[in-house]
Formats: structure tokens, sequence, C-alpha cells
């Protein structure tokens, strides 16, 4: 975020612990003691207004969680979260789109009121006839036909789908959306559709975008920064093409080389051993160093600080 941009949200320390015990009654019977998950870890980053963070990480990193304390989903155990004021004055409140657009979708009901409905409990429209009105536009700006609204969800394809989510997500006249996978469960030539829509939107409307994902080569298109997680913390980040014109930690370099590369498809790639530990028992000092190649003995002791480096990344590694 450069010093000119004001930053349309600010995590500060955010955790989350969940209880995972097993029944009082079993515990009392087998002896066993009370279980967490610290499924976020002492996060802090900020989203310029206008802009795109992406977190990034493989499944279980915790950068899903991080998306619903944002959307008020689950509340944080500790830390802050503080959104900026909006156009209207008011703190900027988050929209969500979810990753599996048809089971985000209510499946009785036909499009036109799937989306009507953020219109009609927020009372944003005063009649019928302007909710219409409302939807068939919403309609048309994501691509689809005002035909379309008398369809159910079951009738559209998975790319389609994701557009009605779009336009339901729209239809509460949003500034800040947070993006959970949003095309990981569609084909790759449809992926890059609904990411040009989202791109072209952003645009249109001034839209600031939290977005999560497992793949860098898809936020690489979308973001401003980028925020690599594993096991619940931020390991790096820095700016989109900082970032990948020079990672500094093992766990970016391990995404970066799972890219497929068209130029170079038989490439040397040093392949990282092992998967990602649970977290109910991470490993100690850096939680990566079970599977980096950089591991030294102080890291199974230690765990790093996110420091930042000249360049104005921020990287969590003894040895970056």
């Amino acid at each position: 975020m450069t010093a000119t941009q004001t930053a349309a949200l600010r995590v500060e320390k955010l955790d989350r612990v969940f209880d995972v015990s097993a029944p009082f009654l079993s515990r009392l019977l087998y002896r066993q003691e009370r279980r967490y998950l610290h499924a976020v870890n002492d996060v802090s980053f900020s989203v310029p207004s206008g802009g795109c963070l992406s977190l990034v990480g493989e499944s279980g990193c915790g950068k899903s969680t991080v998306a619903r304390l944002v959307t008020g989903i689950y509340p944080p155990s500790s830390g802050q979260i503080r959104f900026a004021p909006g156009r209207s004055g008011q703190p900027l409140s988050a929209q969500m789109i979810f990753q599996d657009p048809y089971a985000s979708l209510n499946p009785r009901w036909r499009v036109k009121t799937i989306i009507a409905e953020p219109l009609r409990e927020l009372k944003l429209r005063d009649t019928e006839a302007l909710v219409a009105e409302r939807v068939a536009e919403l309609l048309g700006i994501v691509g689809l036909n005002v035909a379309d609204g008398d369809k159910f969800p079951h009738e559209f394809s998975g790319g389609q789908r994701q557009r009605i989510s779009i336009a339901r997500a729209l239809a509460s006249e949003p500034e800040f959306l947070v993006c959970d996978e949003p095309t990981s469960a569609l084909d790759v030539s449809v992926q890059a559709q609904i990411l040009n829509l989202m791109r072209r939107l952003q645009d249109e409307l001034g839209l600031t975008y939290l977005f999560i994902s497992h793949d860098l080569s898809v936020v690489r298109h979308m973001s401003d920064q980028i925020a690599v997680m594993y096991l619940g913390r931020i390991v790096e980040h820095a700016e989109t093409e900082v970032l990948f014109a020079d990672p500094k930690h093992p766990y970016t370099r391990l995404l970066l080389e799972t890219i497929p590369d068209v130029n170079s498809p038989h490439r040397d790639r040093k392949i990282v051993a092992g998967e990602v530990p649970s977290p109910l028992s991470p490993p100690s000092g850096c939680t990566f160093h079970p599977r980096c190649p950089l591991a030294q003995d102080r890291c199974k002791t230690e765990r790093p600080n996110l420091e930042t480096k000249p360049d104005g990344a921020r990287v969590a590694c003894h040895f970056a």
C-alpha cells in the first residue's frame, strides 16, 4: 500500500481458536484433556481502498477462516478487524462470494428471488417495480439475461451460477467483497471469464477485494498485494510483482514451483517433500521446518518474526 492510499480494512494481531475437544463424558471416561485448534495466529495486514489483497496457501492454512472472521461469520478470539468509513460515511462491511456457487444458492428459489433478497431485506428499493428493475440491471452487469431470472440455479453451468452469486453480492451495493476461492470449482477457461468479470467490476464500481486462493497463478491476475499463509500465520507479504520476481520464503518458492509453465514444461524443479502438518499439533519453532530445504537447528526451536526487507516485503524466515 502506497503512502497516498488509505486502508479499507486493517487487521491487527488476529487470532481464532476452536475448541475441538471430545464431549465431556468421553473426556471423563477416557481421561482426555481439552484440545484446541489455533486456526489463525497473530495475523496482521491491511487492504488498500480500491485494491486487492490475496491470501494464498494450501488447504488448512487458515485463509478461509480469516475470510469468515472478516465477514463476521466467526468472532475473533483476539485481535482487531477495523473497516474504514465508506462513501456513505458509515464503516464498511464485507459481502462474501463463496467457493461453491451451487451450495451457496437456494435451489428452491428462482434466480430473481435470490438476487432480490438483499434488496428487500435491507430495504434498498422502495417498490417491487424498482426491485425488479435493479435485479434486471444486476443480471446484465454480470453477463446474464433478464429471462435468466425466472430459472432455478440447477439450470445453469458452474460459471453462470458464480455470476449469480456475484450479482447477489452486488445487490447490497457493497464497497468491499471477500472472495473465498470463487473460481476453484470451475474449469480453467471459465475461471478466466469470472476473473475478468471481477476485475472489470472492481474498476467500474470501485470495489475493494480480499481474495482467497490456493493458486498463485490466479491471484497474480487479481492482486496488488499477496500474503502467503502457512498453518495459521503469514510467512510472506509483498507487492505482487515483488513476490513473483523475488520470492524470499521457501514456502512461497514451493507454491511458485507448482505453477505450470507452458514455455518450459520440462524445467527442473525442486520438489519439497512432506505434507502440511496437523494444525492440532504443529511443529515447534518455524512450523515449515520439517519441509524446508534451508532448515537448521535454530528453525526447530525459534519461531521467526515477520520482518520487513529493503524492498518492502515482509518475511518470516531466519534465512530468507
